[in-house]
């Protein structure tokens, strides 16, 4: 999106249908992960949850947290890193409809796009100047994630024994 928005600032698109198209991107990219929460559902999880380190206990807490928040938690859950990834399964699997699933996924998927759309629109033609600089963030990018990773592990596994 911020490179659509850096074209945008070329004259080549404009930022409004860079994130209506943006967001109806990730609608249309999340409709296999929702279906497959759907159909596949709980019991994929709790054959195949241990692989990725997932208890039945942060089961039982997305299922609190769809039943009691659903709509909210796909629309927030769209504005935020990482997670807006991985939300619509999820979704499918506390069978929210899937009109609603469309609607709140747009919804939160929109202000996103539009805003790296509209970040790279504003970098303009410092795109290439600046694009070395964002090069010398991938290593602290990719500490931050091992990280995460090592602390999710780490937790899981401790769980696990206890």
């Amino acid at each position: 999106m911020p490179f659509a928005g850096f074209l945008a600032s070329q004259g080549r698109f404009s930022v409004g249908w860079l994130g209506f198209f943006g967001a109806v991107g990730c609608v249309v990219g999340s409709i296999p992960a929702y279906y497959l929460g759907l159909y596949g559902g709980r019991p994929l999880i709790e054959k195949y949850g241990k692989w990725v380190l997932l208890s039945p206990h942060d089961l039982d807490l997305a299922d609190r947290l769809f039943q009691k928040h659903g709509e909210p938690v796909v629309f927030v859950g769209r504005l935020l890193p990482v997670i807006r990834t991985f939300i619509a399964f999820p979704a499918g699997v506390s069978a929210m409809p899937m009109g609603r699933f469309v609607l709140y996924t747009f919804a939160g998927s929109l202000p996103w796009c539009l805003g790296l759309a509209w970040i790279g629109r504003r970098l303009g033609d410092h795109w290439v100047v600046l694009g070395k600089y964002f090069h010398r963030f991938d290593a602290v990018i990719g500490a931050a994630i091992l990280v995460a990773v090592a602390l999710y592990v780490w937790r899981h596994l401790k769980h696990r024994h206890a």
